[in-house]
């Protein structure tokens, strides 16, 4: 079994920063793709930012060029860092990890975690 730990998440005031963690243990033989997904209250999950094995990235439009996800594949770890944050981003973060395991290609998801942008 696969266990994600989400870390980082808070209140924020609009414009501020904040850097959320995902660390992923437990019996895989490799982690592939990597990402963080939210959800706002009464709306459907949304894919943020995803970032494969060999570090491409992808990005919803509505946070392009204020979100970076990376990943350290030593600590089988990923980071989204969220810059100038809006109202509007308030949300459970989710991470998600794409791994092989024993039992072939399996997803995983954390927790959430919760990020609130407000003044």
């Amino acid at each position: 079994q696969v266990q994600l730990v989400e870390s980082g998440g808070g209140l924020v005031q609009p414009g501020g920063s904040l850097r959320l963690s995902c660390a992923a243990s437990g019996s895989m033989f490799s982690i592939n793709a990597m990402g963080w997904y939210r959800q706002a209250p009464g709306k459907q999950r949304e894919l943020v930012a995803i970032i494969t094995s060999g570090g491409r990235t992808n990005y919803a439009d509505s946070v392009k060029d204020r979100f970076t996800i990376s990943r350290d594949n030593a600590k089988n770890t990923v980071y989204l860092q969220m810059n100038s944050l809006k109202p509007e981003d308030t949300a459970v973060f989710y991470c998600n990890v794409d791994a092989t395991t024993r039992q072939g290609i399996r997803v995983f998801w954390g927790q959430g975690t919760q990020v609130t942008v407000s003044s």
